[in-house]
């Protein structure tokens, strides 16, 4: 009998949630070329070690496996993500613009201040957005441009004299620039309904050279680590244009650089050529061609333009065009022929009944099984639809924009119709393929523990209760969907996504116990170390100094750089701040910034110090 190799890496002493239903706790686990080798119990497994094994304690922690996101613009965000001020998770607008006026004061012209989503004005005590009198006031000279959403973007009058507007300048299709009475842009554009005249805006701004992108998506990458996921599966994006604007993450994958394994759909950028694109992309592209870092994962989410339903929920749902169908079957007969995999960005029914009307027809062609193809986001879809998925061997990736938007919908559709946006208790029931993501980063924010807030509570980030209990998962379930319910969408089950023997070994450490903590806690979870294929990719508290070390944030101007990306306090102690001054909104030292004004420079054993020094005795609740 050959005896068990030699581990390369023992972790013993941690809570680990397996997801094996056939193993599902165990306190240590062995390591070797990449792939977990033994789960168990710390006896049996340190059994397994010799002399050149690596054994680390995790101290009690709660370990689970890597996060897995099923619906990211990594790639696109990655070559961005040094030149952007990030308020996800910020809890006031007065730090928010005190973060945006620092970097105002650190912003060589001719670049750009950027906040390019992640966040929603309901997540300020303020709930509202900063006014374009407040932007010209903090940054008189350097352009500033704050994406929200897919609704707006606000632009102070230095970013409207970089990008050319002004009254001559016509309105584009689907979006509009505000005007004063003299006719004068004001600063404010609007997504009526589609999102182009946001996006086409932002990209009138500098770019990195791409030295600078390789160091930001290192970064970026490096910031995902952080927060516990090791795979995403990456949506393509408009202005993400193949092969070349892939070149960054293929020379990262190259130089063995990539710390999150990645699989890339690709993303039709040419209204009325797409099925040309895609004619293309079949004969020079095998989905599954790549190797376990960077692969190939199919079509989509756009697939053709006229099946776009942008999802602002401040305006009316929007009708696609009536050549809808006409556009997407010759895509989808494409698609299936070649046995790619697709996806489709699909918000509304009205959009999914269209489609699937359309998948049918082409179905009774040429079989759909085998191919995993699957709708995105589905915030409305009804059980009908539900049931026609299911049948046709379909899944649904969700994500967390409600959690972001749900205010906006329940304005205008109201409560009742929001309890089940999307139902996903009931896709699982009908035993359709479900996965989550977060659609970073220009809607919802990268960071997975929103998502599972969101998912286990069912409130938005402003605190709104959208979701009854029968709309709601338990904490497994929703891990799952985290973990080896997303290796469905890149045709890896088995390889990933659990903690177990063969598996790929990916897992994090985490900073809370995801089973124990308050459900309003569960967003403020982070990692503390992060292991991709047996390797430490990330280590912060008692494993920082197995945190591999990775260059500056370039330009030295970046907001990564100097510390500006934000790092939420726990929610439970901002609000216990808040509780126990009652000043939040009124509080003569600090005003609105009351329970956020502090930020990750300051330790938490310094609060006394800090609050202190304001003058103020709250930190003593």
């Amino acid at each position: 009998m050959t005896p068990n190799p030699t581990p390369d890496l023992i972790l013993v002493n941690g809570k680990f949630a397996t997801l094996d239903k056939s193993n599902p706790q165990a306190d240590a686990v062995a390591i070797r070329d990449g792939r977990f080798v033994g789960v168990g119990v710390r006896q049996d497994i340190m059994k397994l070690s010799g002399p050149q094994t690596n054994v680390i304690d995790l101290n009690g922690r709660r370990a689970i496996p890597g996060l897995i996101d099923s619906h990211m613009h990594i790639i696109r965000g990655g070559l961005n993500y040094n030149m952007e001020l990030r308020w996800d998770g910020v809890r006031s607008l007065a730090d928010a613009m005190r973060m945006l006026k620092e970097q105002v004061a650190r912003t060589p012209a001719p670049q750009w201040v950027r906040v390019v989503g992640g966040f929603t004005e309901h997540q300020f005590v303020e709930k509202r957005l900063p006014t374009i009198e407040e932007l010209n006031a903090v940054a008189p000279d350097t352009p500033v441009f704050i994406l929200h959403l897919y609704d707006r973007a606000i632009l102070n009058g230095a970013a409207l004299r970089a990008v050319g507007y002004n009254k001559d300048t016509p309105n584009p299709p689907g979006g509009e620039i505000v005007r004063d009475a003299r006719g004068n842009p004001t600063g404010l554009l609007l997504a009526k309904p589609n999102a182009t005249i946001l996006y086409a805006t932002l990209a009138k701004g500098p770019k990195l050279p791409p030295e600078y992108q390789k160091n930001s998506t290192r970064h970026f990458m490096r910031e995902v680590n952080r927060l516990g996921l090791t795979g995403v599966i990456d949506a393509g994006g408009g202005y993400q244009n193949y092969p070349e604007d892939y070149n960054i993450i293929e020379e990262l994958h190259k130089d063995g650089q990539l710390t999150v394994r990645l699989a890339y759909n690709l993303f039709t950028q040419k209204p009325k050529e797409e099925l040309s694109d895609f004619k293309t992309w079949t004969s020079t592209v095998k989905p599954g061609q790549g190797d376990d870092l960077y692969r190939h994962n199919g079509a989509g989410e756009m697939l053709v333009y006229t099946a776009a339903d942008y999802e602002d929920f401040r305006v009316e749902r929007p009708d696609m065009a009536p050549s809808m169908e006409a556009d997407l079957e010759p895509v989808i007969r494409l698609l299936a022929e070649k046995r790619w995999p697709w996806r489709l960005h699909a918000t509304y029914n009205e959009t999914i009944t269209r489609a699937l009307d359309v998948y049918e027809k082409v179905a009774k062609d040429i079989p759909f099984d085998g191919l995993n193809w699957f709708f995105d986001h589905a915030e409305t879809i009804s059980d009908r639809n539900i049931d026609r998925i299911a049948a046709l061997g379909g899944g649904i990736a969700v994500q967390h924009r409600m959690a972001y938007q749900g205010e906006y919908f329940v304005e205008r559709y109201g409560a009742r119709a929001a309890e089940a946006t999307p139902p996903i208790k009931k896709m699982l029931e009908k035993g359709v393929k479900v996965g989550a993501g977060t659609d970073a980063t220009r809607v919802a924010s990268y960071n997975p523990w929103v998502s599972l807030y969101w998912l286990t509570t069912g409130k938005t980030v402003g605190g709104m209760s959208m979701y009854p209990q029968a709309n709601l998962l338990d904490r497994d379930t929703a891990l799952r969907l985290w973990t080896e319910a997303n290796t469905w969408f890149s045709s890896e089950v088995g390889k990933k996504g659990q903690i177990k023997v063969g598996q790929l070994a990916d897992l994090a450490v985490l900073s809370q116990d995801y089973f124990s903590v308050p459900g309003d806690e569960i967003q403020d979870i982070t990692s503390v170390m992060t292991i991709l294929g047996g390797k430490v990719v990330y280590g912060d508290s008692e494993f920082g100094k197995l945190s591999p070390e990775i260059p500056p944030a370039m330009p030295d101007w970046s907001p990564a750089r100097h510390g500006s990306q934000y790092r939420p306090r726990p929610q439970a102690k901002a609000l216990a701040l808040n509780t126990a001054c009652g000043c939040a909104s009124s509080c003569g030292v600090h005003g609105h910034a009351h329970a956020n004004a502090w930020t990750s420079s300051v330790p938490t054993s310094d609060e006394s110090t800090f609050w202190g020094a304001l003058g103020c005795s709250c930190w003593a609740f």
